[in-house]
C-alpha cells in the first residue's frame, strides 16, 4: 500500500503532550520503500505545501473561499476554537450544516471502515447522537485472528474438558449445551496484539520474571556458598560432582536470564452451540497475575458481535478489547483485535460522538459503522487481497451507504485490477459511495496511489491544513495566513491523465484510539485522516437525502461535491494537488436538493489519440518533450453510465442532453462547441496544441455543461496536463529560488539521452531557524510504477548538501523542492536555495546481463554520450534463486459466507505445497514472479504463504511482498494459498513455479572479473580495471563467468545466481571506493544460470569381483530379503504384533547370531505401539538388546578401530563400512538397554543403588551399561544424550542433567525434538523452578503446535 506513515509505531502522545511542535512527527516517519511499506496512510509528515510551478508565493486558499476554507487573517485561538481545531469540521462546512439541520448529523447512514480494525470500547464509539449503537459489526476480514476449533471434546463427570493447549478447563455448569460437544482451539495471544502492545507487555512480564529468576539465583548461590563453607577442599570425585551440580544450577539460571525470549501466553478458546447461537468463552489465566482470574468458567460467553454487540477485554494489564465471530459451524472462531490504532482513529474522525465534549465529535456523530479489518496483524497491519475482498462482501451484505478506506500503494496500471473490478460492482450495482485516501507521496506530481487516487469509481481525497488546525492541532507558533495542502499529500495526475485527487478535506485530527494505548485520543495526520473527514461529510449528506426522500447515488453525490467545493489556490495547476477543492457539505446539500429530479448518471470518459486504438486513457497527459513538438488530435468518447437495474424505458431511452463544451484555454485545447449526448454515448475529437507553451507545468480542462441547466456546473471534466521540460545542458543552475513555509518549486527537465544518474548540490542561505525540505525526483515509464527518488533534509543553518540518484535517459524528470509547510513558521525569513544538477551517464548495450552457465564471457559495449566518464565496472553475485514445483496441490471451495461474493459466487482456494531443504542456516525469501509486488494492479485476488518445519512450527509468513526470514538448518514446507472465484485461473496455477531466494553470506559472495580480451577469463590475462570513456567513442569489455569452485555447493542445476553490475561511480568518491555495485549511483541486475554438475569421475568404475560363491551369495540375498520383510511389518494391532513376533522368532532361530537381524528385532520392539505391561515390555527390550550385544565380537571391533585403514584400498573401505555399521548397532542396543533399565526403575519406584554400601560394592546394571556405551560412542551427542541426562537425573544431579540436555539441544542439527523439551520441563519441575516451567510450556506451543495455522 502506498506511502503510508506509521505514526502508530512511534511513542503515543498523551493529550497533555499534544502541544509539541508538529515537526516532531515529520521526518522520522517518511517511508523510503513504497512497495514494501504498505500501511495506513496516516501522517508521514506534518509539513505541507500547495504551489504548482512556476510560482513565487506560498500556497494558499483562494478562489473566494474566505472563512469557509480556513483563511483567517490574524488568526487567534480561544479554548473553544482550540478544541474545535482538534477535530476540524468548520473547514468543510460540517458545523454550519449540523447547526442548520441538527437531525442530519449522519443519522440513517451506515459506513464501512476498511482499515486496521476499530476498538468498540474506544471513547466516542459506543452510541450515536440519537442513542443507537454506534458499531453494528466488527470483522477481521484478513483471517489473522482465526482459531482452528475443529477439534471436538466432551466434558468428564466433573465438568472438565481438555483444552487444545492441553490445559484442563472447567466449564460453567450453567452454560447451555444440548449436544454436549465443545469445540476447542488455542491462540498465542501475542499474535492478536500489535507490536507496540506486545512490547509493553513483554517489559511488564520480563520485570516479574526477572524477580522470580533472581530469587532462584540467590537460593542457588546460597547453596553453593554453604557447600564451599563446609568443604575447604574438594578432592574426591563425589564432592567434585556435588559442587559441579550446584554450579551448574547457578549457571543455568543466569543463562536463562541472558537468553530469555517471551513468546507470550496461550489462551484457550471454547466454542459451543446453546441451541440458539454459537457461544465462545476464553480461558486467559496465563495472562493474569492472580491464579483465580481469567478462568474459563468465569468468562461471560460472547457470540458473533452483530448479534449482541458485546466485547471482552483479555486482562487489565493489556487493556485490549476483542470481539468474536464464529464461522463454519463452530470449526473456526475469529478473535478480532485491531492491528494498529489507525482504524479506530479513522472511525473517530468520521463518526465519534462525545455528548459531554461536542467540539470533539466526529464529522457525523449520528452515523453508524461496521469495522472491516483489512490490515493483517501477521504482516504488521499490511492489507491483503483476502481482507479487501471479504470487506467488500461484508459492506454489501450490511447494505452500507459508504466505505472509507485509508490504505493504498503505488500502481503500474491505474483503474485496473481484481479489487477495482469488485469496487466498480459495489458502486455501480449496490450504490455504495467509496471514499479513499489519495496517498502521502507528495509533493511530486503523479504520486497518487491505488485505489484512492487512481480508480474512477472511488472518491480520492487529498489532505488540507487550515490556519486553525495549524495553530491548534499542530501547535505551531504562528498559523499560516491561509489554508493549504499538506506538503506530503499525493498529487495527480494519474499515469493515464485523470485528475487523481478528487477533493480535499482536513488531513489531521486528535481522535479516539484503542484502549490498549492507555489514552483516549491522539494526533495523527495524513490523507488517512482526510478521507474519513470527507466520508463523514458525505454521511451528513446521506442523512439529509434519506430524511428528505431524495435517492442516494454515488454518481450524484460525487457530482455535488465536485461542483460545490471551494478551490484551494488560485492557479489552474493547483487542482492537481487539491482536486477541485475543499469540500463544502452545506453547499453540496443545496446542490443535491436542486438536482433531485436529474438522472443519476456517471459520465465515463475514454480517450484515444487519433488513429491509435490503444492505450485508452481518462485524460490527456503530455509529459515527454517529443510529444510537445506539434499539435495532437484525440478522440473522446463520453458514455453515460446508469446504475445497474435502471429501467430501459423510463431512464435509458428518455436520456438526452445537449452539452456545451468549454475549454479553459481555447488556444491550447480546441474542441467542438456542442454535443448531443444519448444513453449510447457520443464521441468527438479535440486538438491539443502545446507548441507555444513556456517551460513548466500547464493544466487545462474541457468541461461539458448542460445547455438547459448550466447551474449544474460541469457534468464531466477532461483534464489536460502538459509538462514542458527544459534542457539543462549548458544552462546555469536553478539559482536564487525563494522559499517560505509551504512553498514548492517544480522543474521539469528533459533528461538527455545517455544519462543514467544525477549528481546534485543544494545550497541554502538567508535564514536563522532550521529549515526542512522535501526533494523529490520522479519519472514515468510505461507499465511501471513511478520511478521516484526522494529525500528529506534539514538545514540547521545555511549550508550545502549533495545527492545522487538514478534517472532514465530520454524521459522527462520532475524535480520538486518543497519547504515543509510548518518549517520556519514564525521566522518571517525567506530561504534562498541554489540547486545545481549534473547529468552523468554510461550507456551499455545490455540492460540486464545473463551469464548462461558456459565458460564464455559476455561482451559489453559502453559509451559516454554526455561527457567523459570513468568506466569502472564492478559486479557481484550475492543471492541465489532455486526453482521449485509444488509437491501437492489442493483446490477447494471456501465454506463460509464471508467468502461468498455479492454475485452469489463462491470463492475457491488453491493450496500449493513446496518442499525445500537447507544444509545450514540461511536467510531466505520466497519469490513468485507472476504474483509478487502487486496488490491492486492484479487480476488475481490474493496470495499468502507460510514456511514451517517438520514440527509444524511456522518460521515465516507473508503475502504479495515477501520478506526475508532467517531459518536454521533443516527441511521445510512452504504452503502458498491462492484465491479466486474462477476455477480455470486456479487450475492453471497448480504447477506454479516458486523460487526460494537465499542471501549468500559475505564469504560466499562472488565478485566477478572483467577482461579486455575474449580469452582473458580462461587464460587469466588481460584483466580490466578502468579507463576514461570519451564521448563519441565506444569501448568494449568482457565479463567473465564465476569460477566453478566459487559456485555455492547448494546450487542445483537450473538455479540462478543473482547480483548487481555497475559501470560508473560518483565523481566525488574516494579512490578505491565504488567496488560494490549496489553502492554506486546506478546498478543493473546480473544473473548466472547454474550449469549441470560435472560428472563424478569415479562413478561407474567397476568394483572388484566378489570372492563368494553363487550359493553363498544367494543365501545372503534370501536372508536380507527376509529381514526386509520383517522390518516392513506393522504392529498396530494384536494380530499384526503376533505375526511380527512369530516371524522374528523364526528368523532368530534360523540366523541366531546375525547382528543386523537382532538389531532389527530390537528396533521393532522399541517401536511397538500396543503395550499392556510396560515393565514386561522393557524387560523384553533388555533381552533383545543383550542378544545384539552378545552377537558382536567386541574385541575384534575394538582392534579394528584401533588401526587406521587405507582410504584408497577398496576392500578395506568395505570392511570399514561394515565395522562402522556393527558398532552403530552395538551402541544402539546399549542405548536402548540403558533407557529400558531407567524406565523400569522409574515404573517400579526403585532408587538407584549407592556407589558404596559399607565395604561391599553393589552391582549397578544401568551404570555398567552406560560405561560400556561410553567405550564406543560420544554419549553427549544428540543421539545418545538422553541416556546421559537420565543417568544424571537418577543420581539426583538435576542441574548437571539440565546442562547436558541443553548442550544436546544446541548441538542437534535436526528440527527440535519434542522429547528433549518435555524432558527439560520435567527436570525444571523436579527442581522446583516454576517460572521456567511456565516459560518452557509456552514455548512448546511455538515449537510443537498441534496443527498448522489457518490462512
Amino acid at each position: 500500500m502506498q506511502c503510508p506513515v506509521v505514526l502508530f509505531k512511534l511513542p503515543y502522545l498523551p493529550t497533555s503532550r499534544l502541544s509539541l511542535h508538529s515537526s516532531f512527527l515529520s521526518l522520522i516517519i517518511r517511508p523510503t520503500k513504497l512497495s514494501k511499506a504498505r500501511r495506513p496512510r496516516e501522517n508521514r509528515s506534518s509539513i505541507g505545501r500547495d504551489r504548482a510551478m512556476p510560482c513565487s508565493a506560498i500556497g494558499g486558499a483562494g478562489g473566494g473561499g474566505g472563512e469557509a476554507n480556513g483563511s483567517l487573517p490574524n488568526f487567534k485561538l480561544n479554548e473553544s476554537t482550540f478544541l474545535a481545531s482538534l477535530m476540524p469540521k468548520k473547514e468543510i462546512g460540517a458545523d454550519r450544516f449540523i447547526e442548520a439541520h441538527p437531525n442530519y448529523d449522519g443519522r440513517g447512514a451506515l459506513i464501512a471502515i476498511f482499515d486496521s480494525g476499530v476498538d468498540p470500547a474506544a471513547s466516542g464509539l459506543q452510541v450515536t447522537s440519537d442513542g443507537k449503537p454506534k458499531i453494528l459489526d466488527v470483522l477481521d476480514c484478513t483471517g489473522s485472528g482465526d482459531v482452528d476449533t475443529s477439534k471436538v471434546v466432551k466434558a468428564d463427570e466433573n465438568g472438565s474438558i481438555r483444552g487444545a493447549s492441553g490445559a484442563s478447563l472447567v466449564v460453567d455448569s450453567s452454560w447451555k449445551n444440548p449436544s454436549g460437544e465443545w469445540h476447542v482451539g488455542y491462540k498465542l495471544v501475542y499474535e492478536l496484539f500489535t507490536d507496540t502492545l506486545t512490547s509493553r507487555l513483554k517489559k511488564e512480564r520480563r520485570k516479574k520474571w526477572d524477580e522470580q529468576n533472581q530469587e532462584e539465583i540467590a537460593k542457588a548461590l546460597k547453596d553453593l556458598h554453604e557447600f564451599d563453607q563446609k568443604h575447604s577442599k574438594v578432592d574426591d570425585a563425589n564432592s567434585k560432582r556435588a559442587r559441579e551440580e550446584l554450579q551448574n544450577r547457578v549457571d543455568y539460571l543466569q543463562k536463562q536470564a541472558d537468553t530469555y525470549d517471551d513468546k507470550g501466553p496461550v489462551i484457550d478458546a471454547v466454542v459451543w452451540h446453546n441451541g440458539e447461537v454459537w457461544r465462545v468463552a476464553l480461558d486467559t489465566q496465563t495472562l493474569e497475575d492472580n491464579p483465580d482470574c481469567g478462568k474459563l468458567a468465569d468468562f461471560v460467553p460472547l457470540t458473533n458481535y452483530r448479534i449482541e454487540r458485546k466485547y471482552g477485554v483479555f486482562s487489565k494489564l493489556d487493556a485490549c478489547t476483542f470481539v468474536v465471530n464464529v464461522y463454519d459451524e463452530g470449526n473456526i472462531v475469529s478473535i478480532v483485535t485491531d492491528s494498529s490504532p489507525h482504524g479506530t482513529h479513522v472511525a473517530g474522525i468520521a463518526t465519534a460522538f462525545h455528548p459531554k465534549e461536542p467540539l470533539l465529535n466526529g464529522v457525523a456523530p449520528g452515523a453508524q459503522l461496521i469495522s472491516c479489518k483489512i490490515g493483517d496483524s501477521r504482516l504488521g497491519s499490511m492489507e491483503t487481497g483476502t481482507g479487501l475482498t471479504r470487506a467488500l462482501i461484508a459492506a454489501v451484505e450490511h447494505k452500507c451507504d459508504l466505505i472509507n478506506m485509508s490504505y493504498g500503494e503505488p500502481t503500474l496500471l491505474p483503474d485496473y485490477g481484481r479489487f477495482v473490478d469488485l469496487v466498480n460492482e459495489a458502486v455501480n450495482k449496490h450504490r455504495l459511495i467509496f471514499v479513499s485516501s489519495a496517498g502521502n507521496s507528495g509533493p511530486a506530481l503523479s504520486t497518487v496511489g491505488a485505489p484512492g487516487g487512481t480508480t474512477s469509481s472511488i472518491i480520492g481525497v487529498g489532505a488540507y491544513v487550515s490556519p486553525a488546525m495549524a495553530a491548534g492541532a499542530h501547535c505551531v507558533v504562528e498559523a499560516p495566513g491561509e489554508g493549504l495542502e499538506y506538503t506530503w499529500s499525493s498529487r495527480g495526475p494519474t499515469a493515464d491523465g485523470d485528475l487523481g485527487v478528487c477533493i480535499s478535506a482536513p488531513g489531521a485530527a486528535v481522535a479516539p484510539v484503542p484502549t490498549w494505548t492507555l489514552q483516549q485520543r491522539m494526533l495523527m495526520n495524513g490523507t488517512s485522516m482526510a478521507s474519513p473527514s470527507a466520508c463523514g461529510g458525505i454521511a451528513l449528506l446521506i442523512s439529509a437525502l434519506k430524511a428528505e426522500g431524495i435517492p442516494v447515488s454515488p454518481y450524484s453525490v460525487r457530482k455535488a461535491l465536485e461542483n460545490t467545493s471551494v478551490p484551494i489556490g488560485s492557479l489552474p495547476e493547483d487542482k492537481l494537488s487539491t482536486g477541485v477543492g475543499l469540500m463544502q457539505v452545506d453547499k453540496a446539500h443545496e446542490y443535491l436538493r436542486q438536482t433531485r429530479g436529474v438522472p443519476c448518471v456517471w459520465y465515463q470518459i475514454k480517450i484515444n489519440q487519433s488513429s491509435k486504438p490503444t492505450p485508452t486513457s481518462r485524460g490527456i497527459y503530455l509529459r515527454e518533450g517529443s510529444a510537445l513538438q506539434q499539435s495532437t488530435e484525440w478522440t473522446v468518447l463520453v458514455e453515460p453510465k446508469f446504475h445497474e437495474g435502471a429501467s430501459n424505458l423510463e431512464e435509458l431511452v428518455p436520456f438526452e442532453e445537449c452539452i456545451e463544451l468549454h475549454s479553459s484555454e481555447k488556444a491550447v485545447v480546441k474542441a467542438p462547441d456542442y454535443l448531443l449526448l444519448t444513453h449510447n454515448g457520443r464521441s468527438f475529437n479535440i486538438v491539443v496544441d502545446p507548441t507555444n507553451l513556456s517551460e513548466g507545468l500547464h493544466y487545462y480542462e474541457l468541461h461539458g455543461v448542460d445547455c438547459n441547466a448550466p447551474w449544474r456546473g460541469p457534468l464531466f471534466r477532461i483534464p489536460v496536463t502538459i509538462t514542458k521540460p527544459m534542457a539543462v545542458i549548458n544552462r546555469p543552475p536553478f539559482s536564487k529560488m525563494s522559499f517560505l513555509p509551504g512553498h514548492i518549486e517544480r522543474r521539469f527537465i528533459e533528461v538527455p539521452l545517455g544519462a543514467t544518474w544525477v549528481e546534485a548540490t543544494m545550497q541554502t542561505s538567508g535564514f536563522d531557524t532550521a529549515r526542512r525540505f522535501f526533494i523529490d525526483s520522479l519519472q514515468l515509464c510505461p507499465l511501471q510504477r513511478p520511478r521516484k527518488w526522494e529525500s528529506v533534509v534539514t538545514f540547521s543553518s545555511p549550508g550545502s548538501k549533495s545527492f545522487s540518484f538514478p534517472v532514465v535517459g530520454g524521459q522527462t524528470m520532475e524535480l520538486a523542492i518543497a519547504q515543509f509547510w510548518s518549517s520556519g513558521i514564525g521566522s518571517h525569513e525567506t530561504t534562498i536555495v541554489d540547486f545545481e544538477i549534473v547529468f552523468h551517464g554510461i550507456n551499455i548495450n545490455k540492460d540486464e546481463v545473463v551469464l548462461d552457465g558456459s565458460e564464455a564471457p559476455i561482451r559489453i559495449e559502453a559509451e559516454a554520450l554526455l561527457a567523459s566518464e570513468e568506466l569502472a565496472p564492478a559486479a557481484i553475485l550475492n543471492k541465489i534463486r532455486i526453482p521449485y514445483r509444488p509437491v501437492e496441490s489442493k483446490l477447494f471451495t471456501l465454506p463460509t459466507d464471508r467468502d461468498k461474493l455479492p454475485s452469489e459466487k463462491r470463492i475457491l482456494a488453491l493450496t500449493l505445497t513446496y518442499k525445500f531443504k537447507l544444509e545450514d542456516g540461511a536467510e531466505v525469501k520466497p519469490h513468485v514472479p507472476l504474483l509478487n509486488n502487486r496488490v491492486y494492479d492484479t487480476k488475481f485476488e490474493s496470495q499468502f504463504y507460510m514456511i514451517s518445519d517438520a514440527n509444524k512450527r511456522v518460521y515465516a509468513m507473508g503475502d504479495t511482498y515477501p520478506s526475508s526470514a532467517k531459518l536454521p538448518k533443516g527441511e521445510y514446507n512452504l504452503r502458498l494459498y491462492l484465491r479466486h472465484d474462477n476455477v480455470q485461473y486456479l487450475e492453471k496455477l497448480k504447477q506454479l513455479v516458486l523460487f526460494i531466494e537465499r542471501k549468500l553470506e559475505e564469504k560466499d559472495v562472488i565478485r566477478l572479473s572483467f577482461f579486455s580480451e575474449p580469452d582473458g577469463s580462461l587464460m587469466g590475462n588481460g584483466s580490466y580495471r578502468s579507463s576514461i570513456l570519451v564521448p563519441g567513442k565506444k569501448e568494449a569489455i568482457y565479463l567473465g563467468p564465476p569460477s566453478k569452485d566459487k559456485i555455492p555447493k547448494f546450487s542445483p542445476q537450473g538455479s540462478v545466481l543473482l547480483g548487481a553490475i555497475s559501470y560508473g561511480k560518483l565523481s566525488y568518491v574516494e579512490k578505491g571506493e565504488g567496488k560494490n555495485p549496489l553502492k554506486n549511483p546506478v546498478s543493473y541486475q546480473i544473473s548466472y544460470i547454474v550449469p549441470p554438475n560435472k560428472l563424478d569421475e569415479d562413478k561407474g568404475k567397476g568394483s572388484s569381483a566378489s570372492t563368494k560363491g553363487i550359493s553363498e551369495r544367494l543365501d545372503e540375498e534370501v536372508r536380507d530379503a527376509k529381514i526386509k520383510v520383517l522390518a516392513s511389518l506393522k504392529q498396530d494391532t494384536d494380530e499384526e504384533f503376533s505375526e511380527w513376533k512369530k516371524l522374528s522368532s523364526s528368523l532368530k532361530s534360523e540366523y541366531p547370531k546375525y547382528t543386523p537381524l537382532l538389531a532389527k528385532i530390537l528396533e521393532g520392539l522399541v517401536s511397538q505401539s500396543i503395550i499392556e505391561d510396560k515393565v514386561l515390555h522393557e524387560k523384553e527390550v533388555i533381552d533383545a538388546a543383550n542378544e545384539v550385544v552378545d552377537s558382536v565380537d567386541k574385541d575384534e571391533l575394538a582392534k579394528f578401530f584401533a588401526l587406521r585403514s587405507d582410504p584408497d584400498d577398496e576392500e578395506a573401505e568395505k570392511i570399514k563400512k561394515k565395522m562402522e555399521t556393527t558398532r552403530d548397532q552395538l551402541a544402539e542396543a546399549l542405548y536402548q538397554k540403558g533407557l529400558a533399565l531407567a524406565e523400569i526403575e522409574s515404573l517400579q519406584g526403585d532408587k538407584p543403588p549407592k556407589a558404596e554400601e559399607g565395604a561391599e560394592k553393589t552391582k549397578d546394571l544401568f551404570e555398567d551399561n552406560f560405561k560400556e556405551l561410553k567405550n564406543w560412542v560420544e554419549v553427549k551427542s544428540s543421539k545418545f544424550g538422553t541416556l546421559l541426562v537420565r543417568r544424571e537425573r537418577r543420581c539426583k544431579r538435576l542441574g548437571t542433567a539440565l546442562k547436558a540436555l541443553n548442550d544436546i539441544i544446541q548441538d542437534d542439527g535436526e528440527p527440535p525434538k519434542k522429547k528433549f523439551y518435555e524432558l527439560k520441563i520435567s527436570l525444571l519441575d523436579e527442581i522446583g523452578w516454576k517460572h521456567l516451567v511456565t516459560h518452557e510450556k509456552q514455548w512448546m506451543h511455538v515449537r510443537f503446535p498441534a496443527n498448522l495455522p489457518l490462512f
